[in-house]
Order: C-alpha cells, then sequence, then structure tokens
C-alpha cells in the first residue's frame, strides 16, 4: 500500500503524483539498464557492479552538471523530452575528455509542482542521453518544492562516473609544438550562453515556432537543439589513436576550455577560415551586435569538442572519427606560446 497525506497535499506536495511518476518513467530506464546495473529504481541507492577485465589500474572519473537556462526555452516551448539528453551530456562529455568510459547516472529534477506526464518526459530524455552515452540511468530524485519553483517550471542536473585504466588517461604532458588539432562539430549553443541568448532573441515575446530560412528551422527548435554526446566515437578514436588532449567547448567557449587540455607554454592556433559556425551563431551575433571575441569566448560556434594528437595520425584520426558518424575536420595546431588561443 503506497502512502498518502492529505495534509501534505494541502501544502501543495502530492505523494501520489510522484508514484504515478515513477510509473510512466519505468519503460525509459529500462531502455538504459547495462549488465552492471544490479538495482531497480526505488531504493535508497542505485548499485552497479564494477567490470575490471582488461583493467589493471582502475581509476574512476565522476562528472556533475545542470542544463540552465535552456530550461527556459523548453518552459516556453511546452517541450520537455530533449532537456534530459542535455543533462546527461554535459556531465560525460566532461568525463570523457579524461578517456574514461561512464558508467551510470543519476538525475535530480526539482519543480514546483509535479505533473507525472512532465517529469516522465523529461526523464524519457535522460533516458535517451544514457543511451548514446552507454550508461545505465540507475537512480535519480525528484523533488516536489511548492513556494520555492513556480508551479510550471524545475531544474534539471545530473551526476555521472565513469571509469578508465590510468594507463590510458588522456596524457596532455605528451604534447608538442605541431600536434594536430581536429573540431567534432556540435549541434548548436548546446547547453551554454543561453542567459545571453534568451536577452538577444528577447524569447519572451519572439514567435519561438516561427520557421527561419537561415536556420532551415524553426528558431524555438534550433535553440533546443540537444547538445551532442561524444562518448562513443571518442572511445572508438582511442582504441587505435593516441588521444594527448580533449577539450569539452562548454561556458568560456575557445578561449576558456582549449587551454584546459593543453600544457603550459602552449597554444591552440586556429585556423578561422577552416571552422565551420552553423547558422545560428550568425543570428546570435547578428542580432545582438556582439564582438567576434565575445562570440568565441561565450559560445563553441560549431565545434563542440577539440582534440588533440600527433600530426602524423590526424588522418586516421579523421578516417575513425567520420566512420563514428562525426564530421570532424582539422582546424590548426599546437604551437609554443604563452598566448594559449590564437584565432588566425
Amino acid at each position: 500500500m503506497k502512502s498518502f497525506s492529505e495534509s501534505y497535499r494541502a501544502a501543495g506536495v502530492d505523494i501520489t503524483a510522484g508514484y504515478r511518476a515513477v510509473d510512466l518513467m519505468k519503460s525509459s530506464i529500462a531502455r538504459t539498464q547495462t549488465p552492471g546495473a544490479i538495482s531497480g529504481i526505488g531504493g535508497f541507492g542505485g548499485l552497479f557492479e564494477l567490470d575490471l577485465t582488461g583493467i589493471e589500474r582502475p581509476v574512476l572519473v565522476s562528472g556533475t552538471d545542470g542544463v540552465g537556462t535552456k530550461l527556459k526555452l523548453a518552459f516556453l516551448m511546452d517541450k520537455h523530452d530533449t532537456v534530459g539528453i542535455d543533462c546527461v551530456a554535459m556531465c560525460v562529455n566532461d568525463i570523457i575528455c579524461c578517456g574514461a568510459k561512464p558508467l551510470f547516472f543519476l538525475d535530480y529534477i526539482a519543480c514546483g509542482r509535479n505533473v507525472p506526464e512532465r517529469i516522465a518526459a523529461v526523464v524519457s530524455g535522460v533516458a535517451e542521453g544514457c543511451v548514446q552515452a552507454g550508461c545505465a540511468l540507475i537512480g535519480g530524485e525528484t523533488a516536489e518544492m511548492p513556494g520555492f519553483y513556480p508551479e510550471d517550471e524545475y531544474d534539471l542536473a545530473g551526476y555521472s562516473t565513469g571509469i578508465v585504466d590510468k594507463a590510458k588517461i588522456f596524457d596532455n604532458s605528451a604534447i608538442r609544438p605541431g600536434d594536430a588539432l581536429i573540431a567534432l562539430p556540435s549541434s548548436g549553443p548546446h547547453s551554454n550562453g543561453y542567459s545571453l541568448i534568451r536577452k538577444v532573441f528577447d524569447v519572451e515575446k519572439r514567435d519561438l515556432g516561427q520557421y527561419s530560412d537561415e536556420l532551415g528551422m524553426t528558431v524555438g527548435e534550433a535553440l533546443l537543439t540537444p547538445t551532442t554526446i561524444y562518448v562513443k566515437p571518442v572511445l572508438k578514436l582511442a582504441e587505435s589513436v593516441t588521444v594527448k588532449g580533449l577539450s569539452n567547448i562548454t561556458g568560456g567557449g575557445f578561449y576558456e576550455n582549449i587551454p584546459r587540455s593543453l600544457p603550459e607554454g602552449m597554444a591552440a592556433k586556429i585556423d578561422k577560415a577552416a571552422l565551420r559556425p552553423l547558422p545560428v551563431f550568425g543570428m546570435i551575433q547578428k542580432l545582438g551586435g556582439i564582438p567576434e571575441r565575445d562570440m568565441y569566448n561565450t559560445f563553441n560556434m560549431g565545434v563542440g569538442m577539440v582534440a588533440t594528437v600527433a600530426a602524423k595520425e590526424a588522418d586516421q584520426a579523421l578516417r575513425i572519427l567520420n566512420e563514428a558518424g562525426v564530421a570532424a575536420y582539422a582546424i590548426g595546431e599546437v604551437v609554443a606560446s604563452e598566448e594559449r588561443v590564437i584565432l588566425a
């Protein structure tokens, strides 16, 4: 028998809605189960059994993040089945930068009112992200917090843990001048810069369902496009090529993120003419009158990740990534410089 509290419901928390939401989630969660996932949902902790076959010195790598103000677009469009992909991506794309394979994921949803169908839609996106990343959704929490969040809004955050053999961690100490920089394209702004995006597009007043010839889709579709998950292509690449460094281009754009995978005294010299920014970035810059440097210091500009490999392995890396479905391309090289990022 499930619990029920009329007093709690009178205060704005409907326990039965939580049970209904869990029931609706079950089929989505089942899609994500991998051999290591040994617990069902509803317990106090998510259990995962490690398979250490072939791993001599296991290192666990963890990442946590949220979706940020991109959620405002989901509220305005009443579309909730993609932001969960963003939530997973923001965690696992950080983990893969160490060369680690994500094992499991947990989500946290806080809302003003638990609408079971809406929560289930959010979790369906989380499950899709987990499937794309090859990890199991082993737990989560939905917190109904009336008076703290507006009734029709929620926040979404997640956490993931991965594993890598210590000898296979991407080691940027091996980076040398002349190494090649390879771009892994993004699907759009991903989940970064949305406070600026919402201001530029004035999303509260704009018709987000209006089709744009420039974008080839509606404005809302372009802005809500989920973040690309790079886990499987990068793991495939690392099987045959030595990945010396990998940068996830998130908040802070090129200038903050590319240096994070480079040793001191090294810079990424990027051929700006080689870059392939998506139309949405041109529209953002034009509508907002945003200086070029600010664009590259805020957005990914069409480059979701930058991989550093030896020049002699660049062609092989491009072939592997393209065979894995990533239209990767060369964008420059590593040089000796204290400038860190050089757009030439």
